[in-house]
């Protein structure tokens, strides 16, 4: 299903595409940002649980709750593409509750170049439905995904600029 907004960023990263997936296809690195307490999480982090094959197969499930502002959170994320060193895919199924995005697709590509790798993190994703959270939604959506996708890539660059 096609979702109604997009965000990506790229970047270069001194490090050979296999480095570099190895590094994001760990959830533990990729989505360290979530289970961190943080302004934009309210001051308060999720939890992460992930199944036997860690996110690293397709079909394999990563589940994520929590309390932000008093609201219980909770998502269940499937692997769609996995790809290695090229790309991973990931997307929200089942019933979640988020605040400010609805449904996702979230994942990133890796392309080589002659001194390293072009690194590009993306999702697309939808407003909430409910009245009240849709319009938190048109509030806050584009900036708390543009946080997430900024959070991934800057790990990304952080880890590998601390390895040279």
């Amino acid at each position: 299903m096609e979702k109604s907004r997009h965000f990506e960023e790229s970047l270069f990263v001194s490090a050979s595409p296999d480095a570099v997936f190895v590094y994001a296809d760990d959830h533990r690195n990729f989505s360290a940002h979530m289970n961190q307490s943080s302004w934009m999480m309210g001051g308060s982090k999720m939890e992460t649980q992930v199944d036997e094959r860690e996110g690293r197969e397709v079909g394999s499930h990563i589940k994520m709750s929590g309390r932000v502002f008093g609201v219980n959170l909770f998502l269940d994320e499937v692997i769609t593409i996995h790809d290695p060193p090229r790309h991973k895919e990931w997307q929200t199924v089942g019933d979640i509750n988020l605040l400010v995005i609805n449904h996702y697709t979230l994942g990133f590509e890796i392309r080589p170049q002659e001194t390293g790798s072009h690194f590009k993190v993306y999702i697309d994703y939808d407003l909430p439905y409910s009245l009240q959270n849709r319009l938190l939604g048109l509030l806050f959506g584009d900036m708390y995904a543009k946080w997430c996708v900024r959070q991934m890539t800057r790990g990304v660059k952080d880890y590998f600029r601390k390895q040279v």
